[in-house]
């Protein structure tokens, strides 16, 4: 319970929004604790109130608790909760204006009850100074009474201050001790303990939990279930993979990069290798700043949503072409080049590595199984006379596997590569029944973005019957995301059947067999190029 507890209290404002809507009630307490302050003392700047402030406060929460799953960006949290408490600020005081005699006397009445009633109990002191405290505050702009009403329930932090209302610390100097000077000298102390007195507490939290503890988890816990809850474990238990798979792909490819350098013979074959390498990262880099440009897009102009929408398929289709023509023309060059510095560089091939028929320049097993070789590992440049690598597990420039290929267009049930056709596909576009890579595209499709008839993502989904992702989500039957276009849409049945339970129970899976099927094998096959083909480029 106590394990729980700190992860919740470490945990940020995202994580606390997907557990709440899980159905956490304690995650959405931390949620009301870490913010109660600053939503009361911004009330009570509205209104003038304490107990009002409150109340509008504490309403804020429920209201909060119910409509969390229309919060479209967790990370906006603050301030979406202050702009629904700005809300019911303004309607309070609209509500009041036409109901001009309130509880509060005037300063001078209470002068009179205070002088005949030396007997006054401490409730009718507070509300005494409460009305003087008003009376002065009420005379500030707002600019200059919420930090300082915030100033005296921050611990007298600038810095919390500055956090809480987002402005820097110089800003909030300026408009304290503007404020200071605007309080009448006589009531200074009056204001300040008052203030520091009335400061919400542990009650506050206890009572919003009251509240919502009658009231059903937010829509969106009926599709996120207590599998929201879980996924925050999930992911912090899978940090270390996390990483490596995220990074596989660019560990990956520096070890192609080291490899392509070890194998060229020549400046121009150098260049060629570095040539390729910038277009590829290149054309990655404009296919991840246009997917999340799409979605900030999307998110500040939702009316134009669907277009983004529209846009981000486009760009992941853009991406998928340009790198399936990218790797054709890529070997291609290759190939060519090879050819044009033998001719005119033989010079830079004299070496045994580098004859065409060299036992160095590959390494095939002895090992057979059904007249195939076990293992068929080729490490030099594609020459024009060069087969795909062929065996039970193969890797090369081009592979074909009946087990397991590895390369930079490999074929086979398990298939690892730039391009990758297979049972199970991993790359950066990876074709299979079970697709993974930075476009995923078959029948179960994970990645960066997926094309499949169940596609999962991060960034775009589009499914023929369910997607499910971060950002775009497009399918037949049912879709899940912040822009989801389907029939059933963010609902229970659309969590039925786009299946989240298997997504929670594969995800580790999943991680670390992209993190060893495409690390391992390109670091082990820099390591063999570098002893069977380095030499000095001439």
């Amino acid at each position: 319970m106590f394990r729980k507890r700190s992860l919740i209290t470490d945990s940020n404002d995202a994580t606390l929004v997907m557990c709440s809507l899980g159905g956490d009630r304690d995650a959405f307490c931390e949620i009301v604790r870490r913010y109660q302050n600053l939503l009361c003392s911004l009330a009570y700047s509205a209104v003038g109130d304490v107990k009002h402030s409150e109340d509008i406060a504490q309403e804020t929460f429920v209201d909060a608790w119910k409509k969390l799953d229309t919060l479209r960006d967790p990370e906006k949290l603050k301030s979406w909760l202050c702009g629904i408490l700005r809300f019911k600020a303004s309607h309070h005081r609209r509500k009041e204006h036409h109901q001009p005699v309130k509880d509060a006397e005037e300063v001078e009445d209470h002068n009179i009850v205070a002088a005949q009633n030396a007997g006054m109990d401490e409730q009718a002191i507070q509300q005494q100074q409460q009305t003087l405290l008003w009376k002065v505050l009420d005379g500030m702009e707002d600019t200059y009474r919420e930090p300082l009403v915030l100033f005296y329930r921050e611990e007298q932090s600038v810095e919390r201050v500055a956090a809480a209302l987002e402005l820097s610390e110089d800003t909030v100097k300026q408009r304290l001790s503007r404020g200071r000077k605007l309080l009448k000298r006589a009531m200074a102390n009056v204001v300040e303990g008052t203030l520091t007195s009335s400061k919400p507490g542990v009650a506050f939290t206890a009572g919003v939990l009251a509240i919502i503890s009658s009231i059903p988890a937010p829509a969106k816990a009926a599709v996120l279930g207590g599998g929201a809850a879980k996924a925050g474990s999930l992911f912090k238990s899978a940090s270390v993979l996390t990483f490596l798979a995220s990074c596989s792909g660019l560990i990956s490819a520096f070890f192609g990069f080291r490899a392509s350098l070890d194998q060229s013979r020549t400046q121009r074959e150098r260049k060629l290798a570095i040539k390729s390498l910038v277009w590829f990262m290149s054309f990655a880099a404009v296919y991840v700043a246009g997917s999340f440009t799409f979605k900030y897009l999307a998110f500040s102009y939702s009316n134009y949503a669907g277009f983004y929408t529209a846009a981000s398929l486009v760009l992941v289709l853009l991406f998928v072409t340009s790198y399936l023509m990218l790797v054709s023309c890529m070997f291609t060059a290759m190939r060519t080049l090879r050819a044009q510095e033998r001719l005119f560089q033989p010079q830079a091939f004299l070496d045994q590595a580098d004859q065409p028929n060299s036992k160095q320049r590959e390494y095939k097993s002895a090992l057979q199984l059904w007249g195939v070789p076990l293992i068929h590992f080729q490490f030099g440049m594609p020459e024009v006379t060069d087969k795909p690598a062929f065996g039970w597990i193969a890797g090369g420039s081009s592979a074909r596997g009946l087990l397991f290929a590895w390369g930079g267009v490999a074929i086979a049930p398990i298939s690892v590569g730039i391009v990758s056709v297979g049972i199970i596909s991993i790359g950066a576009v990876g074709f299979g029944v079970v697709g993974l890579g930075t476009v995923a595209i078959g029948i179960i499709g994970f990645g960066a973005s997926a094309i499949a008839y169940k596609a999962y993502a991060s960034l775009s989904a589009f499914g023929w019957e369910s997607a499910f992702s971060g950002g775009f989500s497009i399918a037949s039957d049912a879709a899940i995301g912040p822009f989801a276009y389907a029939t059933q849409i963010n609902n229970e049945q659309a969590a039925q059947i786009i299946n989240l339970t298997m997504l929670d129970l594969s995800y580790q899976w999943l991680l670390a067999a992209i993190a060893i099927l495409v690390i391992v094998p390109a670091v082990w096959h820099s390591r063999k190029v570098r002893q069977r083909m380095k030499q000095v480029v001439r």
